[in-house]
């Protein structure tokens, strides 16, 4: 079992020490669920990509930005977003951690 605010640590520290600023680590694997650790320093953005048939975001520390066609929308420490059926991208506004909740085909 993995205390994700150890996680959480570790990967922002991994992250900050990255040339692309990011770390991530697949915390459960259950299929069809998956979750996933994501820590972005500052300024980082993951890129548009597709979305998983169901998905959210819990944003463990700092705050991101979860950027779609529908709109934008900032996402503070501990926020629980759905993640919407569209393309989609995710900036950092400060280091963030997030916590990625995706049930896949």
């Amino acid at each position: 079992m993995d205390d994700l605010n150890v996680t959480a640590e570790e990967h922002l520290t991994a992250a900050r020490a990255s040339a692309h600023g990011r770390s991530a680590h697949l915390v459960l694997q259950e299929p069809p669920l998956r979750q996933t650790v994501i820590a972005l320093t500052e300024g980082t953005a993951l890129d548009e990509h597709n979305a998983p048939p169901a998905a959210s975001l819990l944003v463990l520390r700092g705050g991101v930005c979860l950027t779609a066609a529908s709109g934008d929308v900032e996402l503070p420490a501990g926020t629980l977003y759905p993640i919407p059926q569209e393309r989609h991208g995710l900036l950092a506004l400060s280091d963030a951690v997030v916590l990625l909740t995706a049930v896949n085909d």
